[in-house]
């Protein structure tokens, strides 16, 4: 062989070698779960019917329709109390390894409290659990995503500090009734955006309490989700050997003057390590931004103590690992910046830290929610080096547009944030377990009503039957699963590709 001609093959090898690892940054790792989700509000339907009770989003749709963009509710949704056999059939055509969904506190405990059990609710959800499992979809259940009983909120709700025994109790019911065939819960999904129905007059329950209902709201939710964890360590693990976490919503923050590094941790610790910070930390509590800032605002508000409640030593090692994994939702992102404080007067929004959104940022149709990928990277590598690498759920994450099937943006937006989530696993060695895009169908979207769609799949709600029909997102989504890679490239010339 000449020279040129061993240069020439050596150079070959190196390419080859090179462009293998390139791309293998595109593919997920081994035992790596990809899946979609749902939640019980947003689809089921049937909101009174076989002796389910009223939840708060049942009562606040109702009573405040104009609170709601298309003047609409959950009563009928998706249908999928009826039609839930159509939907793991979608599921089991894209071969997802799981579904994330939530349960039904009402459709189990119609008043919310454990003397009263449904069957009929059981049965629900034992018939989706079999169908899942007899199509090899594994199971993941959510036990709260926003739908407390009316009749405990009438009590309170989260303000209230039993709520804390009556949600326990109803997960007991949910752990011995369905746990045997389930390994995957998570207790509750995105606290702050609960306690933002206690906070404001814009959601359910809207009791527009302020600052001093939201810390409440949140120190009880801890509680509560270290009450339900702590019961299944010691009642129902060695049995059925499962895993059980919490669900957060962490957006990423990119400072709007460079190097505003303090912007970036303060608001992390604000909105994320609010919640996170008790329970995955080593030292547990309340992070000290957030006690010190709000104990300075609260006595400048003429408070005779801080708004924050305080946690016990006894609540503190009570909560701090409490939980399995560490479950995240993830949208967008925030532009922040620092707001210089004067001697004397209040923190700015109690962080401290202005956001704003950078205009230069792709938008969606909905108005919160700007394409930013590198904002999910960022946000797995601050999760992990606050909390010493946990397990990283991503059990939340997808694109909002108004209709059709032929959704390439949603596509395009899917395939950015997951680029972005394996570049956190394999450049920056965050431990990513799994990725869930939201959602499996389009369905009830909060305050937007049917507005906003974020589903896979379209559903025709116009239609009594609510047909639903493959988006392309799902046909592309179908082979990033089969192919466990995101540079797939479709045979289907109605599908576009994406580079």
């Amino acid at each position: 062989m000449t020279s040129y001609s061993f240069l020439r093959a050596a150079f070959s090898v190196i390419f080859a070698v090179t462009y293998v690892f390139a791309n293998d940054t595109l593919s997920f790792p081994q035992g790596f779960l990809l899946g979609t989700a749902t939640s019980a509000y947003q689809i089921e339907g049937g909101w009174n019917i076989n002796g389910k009770g009223e939840s708060v989003w049942d009562r606040w749709t109702h009573d405040n329709p104009n609170l709601i963009l298309d003047h609409s509710n959950g009563d009928v949704a998706c249908d999928s109390y009826h039609k839930y056999k159509e939907d793991v059939q979608l599921l089991k055509d894209m071969e997802v390894d799981f579904y994330r969904f939530s349960v039904s506190w009402t459709r189990i405990l119609p008043t919310g409290y454990p003397n009263v059990i449904n069957q009929d609710g059981i049965n629900y959800y034992k018939n989706l659990i079999n169908e899942l499992l007899a199509n090899n979809i594994e199971p993941f259940i959510t036990l709260y995503h926003w739908d407390h009983p009316e009749y405990l909120d009438k009590m309170g709700g989260w303000t209230n500090s039993l709520m804390v025994e009556w949600i326990s109790n109803y997960a007991r019911v949910v752990f011995k009734e369905l746990g045997p065939k389930v390994k995957y819960f998570t207790t509750i999904n995105e606290p702050a955006d609960v306690c933002q129905g206690v906070a404001t007059d814009k959601v359910a329950p809207g009791k527009n309490l302020g600052s001093p209902g939201k810390y409440l709201c949140m120190h009880n939710i801890l509680k509560a989700h270290a009450k339900i964890y702590h019961i299944y360590q010691t009642e129902f693990r060695k049995q059925q050997k499962g895993q059980v976490g919490i669900v957060i919503s962490c957006p990423g923050a990119f400072p709007k003057t460079p190097n505003d590094t303090a912007a970036v941790d303060a608001i992390f610790q604000f909105v994320c390590g609010w919640v996170a910070h008790p329970i995955f930390s080593k030292t547990g509590d309340y992070p000290e931004i957030i006690k010190a800032h709000i104990a300075d605002n609260s006595k400048l508000d003429g408070y005779p103590a801080s708004l924050l409640p305080t946690f016990s030593p006894k609540w503190v090692q009570y909560i701090k690992g409490s939980a399995d994994f560490f479950g995240l939702n993830h949208y967008t992102s925030k532009l922040v910046e620092t707001v210089p404080r004067v001697e004397g007067e209040r923190w700015y929004d109690y962080s401290g830290v202005k956001q704003t959104i950078d205009p230069s940022w792709p938008k969606s149709a909905a108005d919160w929610l700007r394409v930013v990928p590198d904002g999910l990277r960022q946000v797995i590598n601050l999760i992990s080096k606050q909390y010493d690498r946990p397990p990283i759920f991503v059990m939340e994450n997808g694109f909002a547009d108004e209709c059709c099937t032929s959704d390439s943006s949603r596509i395009s937006y899917l395939r950015s944030y997951m680029k972005a989530m394996l570049s956190a696993i394999y450049e920056d060695g965050c431990n990513v377990k799994s990725y869930t895009a939201w959602s499996l169908l389009d369905n009830f979207e909060w305050a937007d009503g049917y507005k906003v769609r974020f589903g896979l799949v379209n559903v025709d709600f116009t239609n009594p039957n609510r047909t639903r029909t493959p988006k392309l997102s799902m046909n592309w989504y179908k082979t990033v699963i089969k192919t466990r890679r995101i540079d797939s490239i479709f045979e289907s010339p109605d599908v576009v590709n994406i580079p």
